[in-house]
């Protein structure tokens, strides 16, 4: 399944019209220990760059956009009792939420690992 990433450190995976998104693994060590997430409504519509849910951690709260629009269709629910599932596996078990998309189009405008990985370098 590919892999996509943006610049504000989401990934999304993609299987036919249906995604997982969460965010990265350098992310998470950004925020620190995860204490609660707020994920977004099954049949919420989200539009590319739209806030979609929050993570609070020990430094901050900070919201995570949607990269690509779409309908959502689950958030993941272990999140509620183990938030720090995030923590643990950022880019695994601690997914956020899964959509379907409307524009596989938008994909285009994202990073591939190899593209994201020197993002990250340069920061």
């Amino acid at each position: 399944m590919p892999r996509y990433f943006t610049k504000d450190h989401e990934w999304i995976e993609v299987e036919g019209d249906t995604a997982t998104v969460g965010i990265t693994d350098y992310a998470q060590s950004q925020l620190g220990d995860i204490t609660f997430v707020e994920l977004p409504d099954a049949g919420a519509s989200v539009g590319k760059g739209d806030s979609a849910s929050v993570v609070d951690s020990v430094k901050a709260a900070s919201d995570v956009y949607a990269p690509v629009s779409g309908t959502v269709t689950e958030g993941n629910g272990a999140l509620e009792e183990e938030p720090e599932l995030v923590n643990s596996d950022a880019e695994g078990a601690g997914w956020l939420w899964r959509m379907t998309l409307s524009d596989s189009g938008e994909l285009a405008d994202l990073m591939d690992e190899n593209a994201y990985k020197a993002f990250v370098a340069e920061l």
